[in-house]
C-alpha cells in the first residue's frame, strides 16, 4: 500500500481555523482544538444572531416610533392603523428615521393617520 503524507492538507486546514479565530482570548486563538472548537461555536451564533439582528432592530424602530407617536397624541398601533387606512406605505424603518431625523414630517404623517381613522 502506498503511503499517503498530508501533511500540506492538513496544515492547512488548521491555519485556516486559527486564522478565523484570530483576536480569541488565551489557547482559544492559538491551541487548533481549543481554537477549532470556538470557530465552530462562535459560526453556530453568527448564524443564529443574523435572523435575530432582524427581530432587534424591527423592535427598535418600533419603539422609536411610538416614542415620537405619543409627543403627537396618537399611539403606535393606532399610528400604523390609521396609516394602513390612507393607504401610506412607509415601513417602520423609514418612520423610526423620520421619527429622529424630522418630526416635521412625522407630525405630518401622524395627522394623516389621525384623519384617516376617524
Amino acid at each position: 500500500m502506498v503511503r499517503v503524507k498530508r501533511g500540506n492538507v492538513a496544515r492547512k486546514r488548521r491555519k485556516k481555523v486559527l486564522k478565523l479565530a484570530k483576536g480569541f482570548r488565551g489557547s482559544h486563538s492559538r491551541l487548533f482544538t481549543a481554537a477549532n472548537q470556538q470557530v465552530m461555536k462562535a459560526l453556530r451564533y453568527a448564524y443564529r444572531h443574523r435572523r435575530t439582528k432582524k427581530r432587534d432592530f424591527r423592535s427598535l424602530w418600533i419603539v422609536r416610533i411610538n416614542a415620537q407617536a405619543r409627543l403627537e397624541d396618537i399611539s403606535y398601533s393606532r399610528l400604523i392603523d390609521g396609516l394602513h387606512k390612507a393607504d401610506v406605505r412607509l415601513n417602520r424603518k423609514m418612520l423610526a428615521q423620520l421619527a429622529i431625523l424630522d418630526p416635521e414630517a412625522f407630525a405630518e404623517v401622524a395627522r394623516v393617520a389621525k384623519t384617516a381613522r376617524h
